[in-house]
């Protein structure tokens, strides 16, 4: 008798132990930095919210995903439209994001997570981590892809070019940023300054940043290192400066494409 109610004791305490292991999966810290670093906001709303779901907080979940689809939408917002952005490191957005994240899902879900780990529940596994952030990418990639095409396709609608003088020299422009009146002026300081001469055809392209004109001219040699090549630019620069008292006049020296400044006159 008193060997069968602790056999009995025994089960109990056993099947106690088995209602008490969690039945879901979850992903640990370290896959959710590792899988939104490589993956973006989007992975860790993935992430974060599978985590809620398995904790039983569906209501948690639901947010996550909303602030996720927020976050990459300030992201690609940023990424498109944000001054000197293209001067910053690649993974510097991808720390700051990964970072907010994580601080997160250690505020809420930090301690759970270490309950679930205590008491034998399982985890994903990193190829699944990995997968998803793949899947992440490709997913944030399509809207960044197409907003790209379409922004190059309006910009393109939007470039002309006009020509000066009997050699034709041509300013390039995009419509929607500077004025054709604006260009002319500047033609016309370029024919005062005799940049725009009967000799040689000229090839400029303007812009206008603020109430600033930045010149890009092509030039076949590196100014940095030759300071007679340079000294002309300079000049010219200065002069044109004069006929423009209100603006600002930039001059970015370009090799083989605009964006290959090879110096910048200010």
């Amino acid at each position: 008798m008193i060997f069968a109610e602790a056999n009995l004791n025994i089960m109990e305490q056993e099947t106690t132990l088995v209602n008490q292991i969690p039945t879901e999966k979850i992903y640990k810290d370290k896959e959710v930095w590792v899988g939104t670093f490589l993956g973006g906001p989007l992975v860790a709303g993935y992430l974060i919210d599978k985590n809620f779901t398995a904790f039983g907080e569906t209501n948690k979940a639901r947010k996550t995903w909303l602030i996720a689809i927020v976050a990459t939408i300030i992201i690609i917002g940023i990424a498109f439209y944000a001054p000197y952005v293209e001067r910053m490191p690649s993974f510097f957005f991808a720390l700051i994001y990964t970072g907010i994240a994580y601080v997160l899902m250690q505020m809420y879900q930090g301690e759970k997570i270490k309950t679930h780990l205590r008491a034998g529940g399982r985890i994903h596994s990193w190829w699944r981590t990995l997968g998803v952030a793949v899947i992440g990418v490709v997913v944030t990639l399509i809207p960044i892809v197409g907003i790209a095409v379409m922004l190059e396709i309006a910009a393109e609608a939007n470039v002309t070019t006009k020509t000066y003088g009997t050699l034709k020299h041509e300013i390039v422009f995009d419509k929607s940023n500077i004025s054709e009146s604006e260009i002319d002026k500047l033609a016309d300081g370029f024919r005062q300054t005799t940049f725009f001469d009967d000799e040689q055809q000229k090839f400029v392209y303007a812009k206008k940043v603020g109430s600033s004109y930045e010149i890009s001219i092509s030039f076949d040699k590196y100014p940095t290192k030759n300071l007679e090549a340079l000294t002309p630019f300079i000049e010219l620069r200065n002069e044109i400066q004069k006929l423009f008292p209100n603006n600002k006049i930039i001059f970015n020296l370009v090799a083989d494409s605009l964006d290959n400044v090879v110096k910048r006159l200010e």
